[in-house]
């Protein structure tokens, strides 16, 4: 009961975290989350026992797994020879320069010791960087290379770390055992998961031939296939249960057979689900960071012998240490391979050094290193207690967070201007590279080459294509299922523009700009036409009074929300839940008095102010061209559609909903369906996106089209 209990609490302190993100979007989600795990941990004495077994199981096989899924060929090609230079020769450069700078900083530290604590601080951890990238938009490449060398130096580094240990226990090492275990653990690791893989996707599509798409079971499996090569790998074989989950990532990233041998619809269930899941376990992760921070650091704060003062000093040194050796490296394997291009007959051009700086900070360490570090046995081979274990785990969590608040305020300021890392192979093929989709997997290098949108822009093409067809189909007899079908397109459109839209901390996003700039010249039509009913006496005064503040309330709104950068404060939101509840009960009164006077007059006012709104948003934007070009046209078509629909809903109302409605809402999204599978069509034969993103886009269209068919079964029955 305390496991779910706590697993309840954890889950409900990431939901917590992203909500806080919301209002505070300076400050990356993981650092909320870690944050309000140690607070937790400090006010209700919480002390998690966290297993470096379990951990490595439940949390870093699935995210492995899936970000192997995800991880784009090309670049990992592209990137082959600096993310093994980094994933192995980095980390082992970085154990043992940093292992004994920090010999020499604390003589009482045994050589050994210092090892350990270098190993499991030099690899990267990959959940902690994509958690980072989630919030600052790093370069692509430099996030490809941080991320491919952190898929695969959790190996090299909890091997030497291993062995570091093991030397400090017993006073001994030897060398060939060391050399020996990693080849074989690495190896075994990579067969694995090769394996294994295969025999699961050779599984699935038996299953898919046999007619079971069940798309619970096919998901479930999908889930579950990383903790089962996990296990088989490092319980049963003894081998890198790391290298095993990424080569079968990456495999299963290399599968498009399988992929197109399932339906549209379960390809999207699966990804959805698996955002779920990565949401949910990264969240968790962070918040047992925080967590385990007091059980790290608080040896060494209540020891009133140490110094805590300078316990921190050699946090902040052992953190430069490991990031002068980090650029130091970056920055030597771009002047090779500037040198290596010289040859084949380029130009010589020094390398700028900022792309060596932008890397070295990207890998920021994480929950990987304190949740090994925490393992270091508390006893030697003589029974004495582990020498400077306490200082041991007060620097590795430094270290973590240090690595994580640096991360988070240099590199906003650093990469204003984007910055490429360049690797094996010349500048001109990583830019091409670059240019690709990064889920877009199943792409050759021409169609990347010839791919001029991206995955937003394209939905959005093929959304407007449906919006002009059915624009086409409108006739006065088929007003209001078109114009409902429209509002359904316009609320997708604008929804699309919004996630995609660029969205400055200190200002308003331009489409929210427009949107509520464009609602302000509607309302102050809608008030017009409101006064004009009441000065012609189609109204009466508390018609006029009601429908009036209610505008006016409105048009408050949007001032302040334009005036707090489109933000709206927790009073402002209550108000606007409360009008809204009363404008609900309001409604609700209304349908139960519909052959009275108040009803009708009320339907007038809907109607006619829906007009006024329109007739003025219309006139401003033929009047004042200058101010027209300024908004967005999707944004003005948006609110055209929403006055019309006004209108016609109006006018509809007090009228039962037959099948003639149905029955052409129907036949209009079908040509809607119809029109996007062309314009799909019509920008893969012209080059403009990739068969990839085509078969990504015609599965969205397949989803929404199975989901309004099944609406339409519920609406029947």
């Amino acid at each position: 009961m305390e496991l779910i209990e706590s697993i309840m609490a954890m889950v409900a302190l990431v939901i917590l975290g992203s909500v806080i993100n919301r209002y505070l979007v300076v400050v990356p989600v993981a650092l909320i989350q870690a944050a309000l795990g140690l607070i937790v941990a400090l006010t209700f004495k919480v002390e998690l026992q966290v297993s470096t077994d379990w951990f490595m199981l439940l949390f870093m096989a699935p995210l492995l797994f899936n970000d192997g899924r995800h991880y784009p060929k090309r670049q990992l090609w592209y990137l082959r020879g600096p993310i093994l230079g980094n994933a192995v020769l980095l980390v082992l450069a970085s154990t043992l320069i940093g292992g004994w700078l920090f010999h020499v900083l604390s003589p009482s530290t045994p050589l050994a010791a210092a090892f350990a604590l270098a190993a499991i601080l030099s690899p990267t951890d990959l959940i902690a960087v994509q958690g980072l990238a989630a919030r600052i938009h790093l370069p692509r490449t430099v996030l490809n290379l941080v991320s491919g060398e952190s898929m695969i130096n959790d190996a090299s580094g909890l091997i030497s770390f291993k062995y570091a240990v093991a030397a400090a226990v017993s006073g001994t090492f030897i060398l060939q055992n060391a050399v020996r275990d990693f080849f074989y653990v690495s190896v075994v690791g990579l067969l694995v998961g090769t394996v294994l893989i295969l025999l699961i996707n050779g599984l699935r599509r038996w299953l898919l031939k046999q007619g079971i798409n069940d798309y619970a079971l096919h998901t479930v499996l999908q889930i579950l296939t990383p903790f089962i090569i996990y296990f088989v790998a490092d319980e049963l074989l003894h081998s890198s249960g790391v290298i095993a989950v990424v080569i079968a990532g990456l495999l299963s990233n290399g599968q498009p057979g399988l992929q197109s041998a399932v339906l549209p619809e379960l390809r999207l269930v699966s990804e959805r689900t698996w955002d779920i899941v990565v949401y949910l376990l990264n969240g968790i992760i962070f918040v047992l960071l925080g967590m385990e921070l007091p059980v790290a650091m608080g040896a060494t704060i209540k020891n009133e012998q140490a110094s805590t003062s300078e316990a921190l000093l050699l946090v902040v040194l052992m953190y430069v240490i490991l990031l002068v050796v980090r650029v130091a490296w970056l920055y030597g394997n771009m002047l090779l391979t500037a040198r290596r291009s010289q040859r084949r007959g380029q130009a010589w051009r020094w390398p700028p050094f900022q792309q060596a700086v932008v890397t070295g900070i990207s890998g920021v360490r994480g929950a990987i290193t304190l949740i090994g570090v925490l393992s270091l046995p508390l006893t030697v081979a003589g029974g004495d207690g582990f020498p400077g274990r306490a200082l041991i785990l007060f620097v590795a969590a430094g270290v973590v967070i240090l690595s994580l608040v640096v991360a988070s305020i240099a590199l906003p300021i650093i990469t204003r201007e984007r910055v490429v890392v360049q690797g094996r192979g010349d500048s001109a093929a990583l830019a091409a590279a670059d240019q690709g989709d990064l889920d877009d997997t199943d792409d050759d290098e021409d169609e990347v080459a010839a791919a001029q949108l991206s995955f937003p822009e394209a939905q959005s093409y093929t959304l407007q294509s449906a919006v002009r067809m059915i624009e086409s189909e409108r006739r006065t007899e088929n007003q209001k299922p078109a114009l409902d079908l429209l509002a359904e397109y316009q609320a997708r459109i604008r929804r699309l523009a919004f996630i995609n839209a660029d969205k400055p901390d200190d200002a308003i996003p331009p489409l929210l700009a427009d949107e509520l700039n464009l609602r302000r010249i509607g309302l102050t039509g809608e008030q017009q036409a409101l006064t004009q009913l009441w000065r012609e006496g189609r109204i009466l005064a508390d018609t006029y009074i009601e429908t009036r503040d209610r505008i006016q309330q409105r048009v408050e709104d949007i001032d302040r929300s334009l005036a707090h950068a489109g933000r709206r404060s927790v009073s402002a939101w209550f108000r606007h839940r409360w009008r809204q509840i009363k404008r609900g009960v309001a409604h609700l009164r209304l349908i139960d008095r519909r052959d009275g006077h108040h009803y009708s007059e009320q339907l007038l006012v809907e109607k006619e102010t829906a007009k006024g709104g329109l007739k003025h948003l219309s006139a401003v934007m033929r009047q004042q061209p200058e101010q027209a070009q300024q908004y967005d046209r999707q944004m003005v078509y948006a609110q055209v559609v929403h006055y019309r629909n006004r209108i016609a809903n109006a006018k509809a109302a007090g009228k039962k909903r037959n099948t003639d409605y149905d029955d052409e809402l129907r036949r209009l999204r079908l040509l809607g369906f119809a029109a996007e599978r062309t314009a799909i069509r019509r920008l893969m034969d012209n080059g403009y996106i990739t068969t990839g993103m085509a078969t990504k886009l015609s599965a969205d269209v397949s989803y929404t089209e199975n989901a309004a068919n099944l609406a339409d079964v519920d609406d029947a029955s």
